[in-house]
């Protein structure tokens, strides 16, 4: 085996041990409190020693975002074609990883741009899932109807309809997840049963 091989499993290796112990981070805490020195102090090394694998904070929690992103997809991508199925898999996604899901979803940490070309085009990936079970609305007037062809590069009305599904979809998850449903005293599962998009 060739030293560079060597090196280039080593590299993968701890930049996966700095995501996951980043990910343990905001699962605990949240995207505030991600700190490159606790997690080289978690790992044993020093804080310089992390920016051989991260340039930065926000490499690093870009990288989780792309990893998150690239997750919900394929539970998307892998959910029977109709909008109620997606629906669940997207909700189950959200459910089994809440902080990856308010990764994506919550504001963004001040100085972090969220709209940087690789996450939105990340984010379109599983929104083209969505795109591909939606059944369109009404026709959609101008100047939405070309803004939504332009984003989607989908029927108009299909996209308006994906858009508002996901809305609304997103909507109830993020309320379900901080534990609103139970301080209300609802059954979540009992209400996404009833839930209609």
């Amino acid at each position: 085996m060739t030293t560079g091989g060597l090196r280039d499993r080593f590299r993968a290796q701890m930049r996966q041990e700095v995501k996951d112990a980043a990910l343990r981070q905001l699962s605990e805490g949240g995207p505030g409190t991600l700190s490159l020195n606790a997690i080289a102090k978690e790992l044993g090394v020093s804080g310089p020693a992390l920016y051989r694998y991260f340039a930065s904070r926000d490499a690093l929690l870009t990288e989780l975002i792309l990893d998150a992103y690239a997750d919900l997809a394929l539970a998307l991508e892998g959910a029977p074609p109709t909008l109620a199925d997606h629906a669940a898999a997207y909700r189950a996604w959200a459910l089994a990883a809440p902080h990856r899901y308010r990764l994506l979803f919550s504001a963004p940490l001040p100085g972090y741009d969220p709209h940087d070309q690789s996450l939105v085009a990340a984010a379109h990936r599983a929104m083209t899932s969505l795109l591909t079970v939606t059944e369109p609305l009404p026709p959609v007037p101008d100047p939405l109807a070309a803004q939504l062809s332009t984003w989607s590069g989908a029927e108009p009305a299909v996209a308006l309809h994906a858009v508002t599904a996901w809305s609304r979809l997103h909507g109830f998850v993020s309320l379900e997840i901080e534990g609103n449903y139970a301080s209300m005293g609802l059954d979540p599962d009992e209400l996404f049963r009833t839930f209609d998009l």
